[in-house]
């Protein structure tokens, strides 16, 4: 049993996706290549201005707050967080702190409860751009709407860290809150980590920043576990601070003392009114949440009966998930359920391998996409009828994907059809078997996967048109009676 225990909490920042910001009209576009543009004197704070709360960003929250098996607050207030800081241009930050909008939730990972304590409302602050000898502020991102998630010391790895933020990405897309692409900033997560002996009692703890990546989560915890226990084995006390990442050396490093919640001095914004969440309100969010990452891996089990991979791709990339199911709802009526689950997972393999490798960085629901469901499930169904081979299906989803023609149409201009004529396909056998006789020999000899290289010369000699099980049959039938 290992010395130390590692004890975990996230901070998760994630930008909303409004058309406006926070408490003013300018446009939320915080990748806005062009500083400064989307601005204006109340996300400047310049004096005189009033703001005005979004409701959007608010009914946001509270649907998050929902989707996480959180208590919505019935009353709220918004805050001012004083500290200064270049990026921050009036002195404060508007947030949350006394009442925020949700709380004691929770995210179920791996069968195991990580407790939210809060999730609340605030604005985000500008971007500082550091030159060689200054820095620059551009103020496009000031007021952007920002939602808060904290998690209780409940996370015991590293890996477990990363699984919740994946998890929790997944579970904004879902809801379309917010696109929380870690590499834009959308989604910004910070680690505190402490260390202890005693699994009753928490260590000091230490704030990691810079975290803009889920490896980076990852690593950087893992990295700052083995550095704490290399200073509590030496005898030395754990130092109460923040720290950054360093991606390219993969280390953490000294920023600065931790401040705590009075360093704030937090106190209610005079500027805005108390917030009251009725409960006809609450319902009417709870009845717009769609079906949720977790209830979607169930059913798919339980529903189509695929491969927890399989579920997983499904799962992760929505929109192919929803094309999957639209491919299932066109399969032919009136199968056994042995036939069903069969073209099920015959759809599943061709779209998760064939589809998504045509698809590469595009998207089913992108208006280039030409392929339609009821097209792909007559597909499947010319598959698992044997009217055409795997050579062949490779052929005809390819002009699919390229052209969006229904399959029957691409067999028939590109005379695609199988060779149903037994005396045919004995015809070409013969000649296969008397152009490769070490082969033969081979399969004489016992080497029983010759006969799949001769089946290989037969799909190769009448380019994919011949079925490979009728191929094998009839090559076995002539090799033991004839040779």
């Amino acid at each position: 049993m290992d010395e130390y225990l590692p004890t975990i909490g996230l901070e998760i920042h994630i930008e909303l996706k409004t058309k406006t910001k926070m408490f003013c009209s300018c446009k939320n576009d915080p990748n806005e290549k062009h500083p400064n543009i989307n601005i204006c004197p109340i996300c400047l704070g310049h004096p005189g201005t009033l703001p005005v709360i979004n409701e959007k960003a608010v009914i946001k929250t509270i649907k998050t707050g929902l989707a996480l098996n959180c208590e919505i607050s019935r009353y709220s207030i918004f805050e001012r967080k004083n500290y200064f800081y270049p990026d921050l241009p009036k002195g404060y930050q508007i947030s949350q702190y006394s009442t925020p909008l949700c709380k004691n939730g929770f995210l179920e990972i791996d069968g195991r409860k990580i407790r939210i304590r809060r999730v609340h409302l605030e604005e985000d602050t500008g971007r500082l751009i550091h030159e060689k000898d200054c820095s620059l502020v551009d103020f496009n991102r000031a007021g952007v709407p920002l939602m808060e998630l904290v998690t209780e010391p409940d996370i015991k790895s590293p890996k477990e860290a990363r699984k919740f933020a994946e998890e929790l990405q997944l579970i904004l897309r879902y809801l379309d809150v917010s696109d929380a692409d870690m590499e834009k900033g959308q989604m910004r997560v910070e680690a505190n980590v402490s260390l202890s002996s005693d699994s009753k009692i928490l260590g000091t703890k230490v704030e990691i920043k810079n975290l803009n990546s889920f490896r980076a989560v990852e690593k950087a915890l893992e990295y700052e576990i083995k550095r704490q226990k290399k200073v509590l084995k030496s005898g030395k006390k754990v130092i109460q601070e923040t720290r950054g990442w360093d991606p390219v050396r993969e280390i953490t490093f000294s920023q600065r003392e931790k401040e705590e919640a009075q360093d704030y001095r937090y106190f209610p914004e005079p500027d805005l009114p108390p917030l009251e969440i009725t409960e006809e309100m609450i319902e009417k969010i709870q009845a717009e949440i769609p079906e949720l990452p977790q209830q979607r891996r169930e059913r798919f089990k339980k529903e189509y009966q695929l491969d927890e991979k399989s579920i997983e791709i499904f799962v992760q990339q929505k929109e192919l998930g929803e094309f999957f199911e639209k491919v299932i709802s066109e399969l032919p009526p009136n199968l056994n359920q042995k036939e069903l689950l069969a073209m099920i997972k015959l759809s599943a393999n061709y779209i998760i391998s064939d589809l998504l490798g045509l698809l590469k960085e595009r998207k089913v629901t992108d208006e280039n996409f030409l392929i339609d469901p009821e097209n792909f499930a007559e597909f499947i169904t010319l598959i698992h009828e044997g009217k055409i081979s795997s050579k062949i299906a490779k052929i005809v989803l390819e002009e699919m994907f390229k052209t969006g023609k229904d399959p029957d149409v691409i067999i028939e201009e590109k005379q695609l059809v199988l060779i149903g004529g037994e005396d045919e396909l004995k015809e070409i056998a013969e000649k296969v078997i008397s152009e490769n006789q070490k082969a033969v020999s081979d399969f004489k000899a016992g080497k029983k996967e010759a006969i799949q290289f001769l089946v290989g010369k037969m799909m190769a000699k009448t380019k994919g048109r011949a079925h490979p099980q009728k191929a094998r049959e009839i090559l076995l039938n002539i090799l033991q009676t004839k040779h």
